[in-house]
């Protein structure tokens, strides 16, 4: 089955929050997660001029892994499942069953979806990278298991911590402009300051 086949197989089958696996030859994986309508959510290259990408693209044809882990920045990006860029001869599967977690609810996944999708962050390949942040979202810890002489299935405290401290700051800063709204109404009514429809209506007598 070639990859365009793969792409095809996985977007038949996957479901909002599958784990999506890019298998590369030389032994490491790529991450990211299904987003539903043949979309992936997943640590991509960040912003760039034509210089710094025919750096990448070079890189990248040596050393076939995340040019972002040779350059230090990455921007979680959502995507066409079939635009996202693998060496030849890699393998893209659903891999649900690779991590000892249980998944969270889906409007969990939701939340810390909306939260990170278009951030800018560090590539740090022991600490804060693509898998990391794929089973971040789908089970609220950062995990990665394909590091070498590493515990698996162990939660990487480092990742988690600054992935949730954006998740909070966003619900946060939402919570804080639910509050406003009322407290401008109230304070245009302690002035005085109403809209037609509230006034009193003030009885007349002949």
């Amino acid at each position: 089955m070639d990859y365009k086949e793969q792409v095809e197989e996985v977007l038949s089958t996957a479901k909002f929050g599958d784990l999506i696996e890019f298998s590369y030859p030389i032994g490491y994986s790529h991450w990211g997660v299904y987003d539903e309508d043949g979309f992936v959510i997943h640590f991509a290259v960040a912003e760039e001029g034509k210089l710094m990408n025919k750096v990448r693209t070079s890189l990248q044809s040596w050393f076939p892994v995340c040019g972002d882990l040779l350059l230090g920045g990455t921007k979680i990006r959502r995507m066409p499942l079939g635009e996202v860029t693998v060496p030849e001869g890699a393998h893209v599967f659903i891999a649900n069953n690779g991590h000892a977690f249980r998944a969270t609810a889906p409007e969990d996944m939701r939340k810390r979806r909306d939260a990170l999708i278009d951030k800018e962050l560090g590539y740090k390949l022991t600490s804060l990278n693509c898998e990391h942040f794929a089973t971040f979202i789908r089970y609220g810890k950062a995990v990665c298991n394909q590091i070498p002489a590493k515990s698996k299935n162990v939660e990487c405290e480092e990742a988690t911590t600054t992935f949730q401290e954006i998740v909070d700051s966003k619900e946060s800063g939402e919570n804080a402009d639910s509050k406003t709204a009322p407290g401008i109404v109230n304070s245009k009514k302690s002035q005085g300051i109403v809209n037609s429809e509230e006034k009193e209506e003030v009885p007349h007598y002949p």
